[in-house]
């Protein structure tokens, strides 16, 4: 009886290292859309985001872009000061918003 578990075991550990495998994720090609702010969009947004993610989004309403800052800010914990909330959102909702000057 002792003998299974050690076998189990053993199994687990040589299939985990059969599978342990060097991902490489693809080369970043996007860039966020120059604009005053998009440093500040680069220092927080891009921490967990991708660049191609950001440009991916619905163009959002400055509102929606509020309400989604706002979202990673306080449920997810993003690393936005409470006085750069608006300067993100006004980066955001002109350069990915509906309205694109």
């Amino acid at each position: 009886m002792k003998v299974m578990p050690l076998m189990f075991l053993v199994s687990i550990v040589l299939s985990s290292s059969v599978l342990a495998q060097d991902w490489k994720l693809p080369a970043e090609t996007e860039k966020l859309k120059p604009g005053r702010g998009a440093e500040l969009a680069a220092a927080n947004c891009l921490l967990c985001h991708s660049a191609d993610y950001v440009s991916t989004q619905p163009p959002l309403t400055r509102s929606a872009w509020k309400t989604t800052v706002e979202k990673m800010r306080v449920r997810y914990g993003a690393p936005i000061a409470t006085n750069r909330v608006d300067d993100l959102v006004e980066y955001l909702a002109t350069a990915y918003g509906p309205i694109r000057r």
